[in-house]
């Protein structure tokens, strides 16, 4: 029984899941998608739904440093409603401001990592900060 974090963009999903407990959140792994042709990588989320019990999505939203939602947003609400309703799981939204950046400078300085290998696996460091952030802030609230 375990969360899932999800960051969506338009070419890459990045998959990040707790553990058992709701404690802590690990990368998994990047699907690829392509949202022009509506090809959304279900079949293989799907796979790691069963694989690890998941009992709750959260989606990264990318909201407007105005704090309103803009059309990446939109589309990532899209994207939770659609697999909200395809895996009867529910869904929460986690605002995921500078995630991806804060992502890119965490690998710069702790990992000392070249371009070309941050860019393949910056979207699971992303979906891990989305998660650990939701996860962190449900157990300030018990």
């Amino acid at each position: 029984m375990r969360v899932m974090g999800l960051d969506v963009g338009s070419k890459t999903v990045g998959i990040a899941v707790s553990d058992p407990f709701g404690w802590t959140a690990q990368g998994v792994e990047i699907i690829r998608i392509n949202e022009v042709q509506e090809e959304f990588g279900f079949e293989r989320l799907a796979e790691l739904v069963k694989e690890y019990e998941v009992t709750r999505f959260v989606v990264g939203l990318p909201k407007n440093m105005n704090n309103s939602i803009g059309p990446r947003a939109e589309a990532s609400i899209a994207y939770g409603k659609k697999i909200e309703d395809m895996f009867h799981i529910p869904v929460t939204y986690q605002d995921e401001r500078l995630t991806t950046v804060q992502a890119e400078r965490m690998l710069v300085e702790q990992a000392n990592t070249s371009r070309a290998k941050r860019k393949k696996v910056i979207d699971k460091v992303a979906a891990v900060m989305i998660l650990q952030n939701y996860l962190d802030g449900a157990s300030n609230k018990i």
